[in-house]
């Protein structure tokens, strides 16, 4: 396989885009799966 400076940079974005993402998702699940306060007003 030819391995270039140009291949090893998309390598590299598509593993930071992988990153980036699975931080906000598991950001969003740990957030959705909060215990609600129970002392609520409304």
């Amino acid at each position: 396989m030819y391995v270039d400076n140009v291949v090893l940079a998309g390598i590299g974005t598509v593993m930071l885009m992988f990153a980036f993402f699975g931080g906000v998702g598991y950001f969003v699940w740990h957030d959705a799966h909060k215990e609600k306060p129970k002392d609520h007003k409304h």
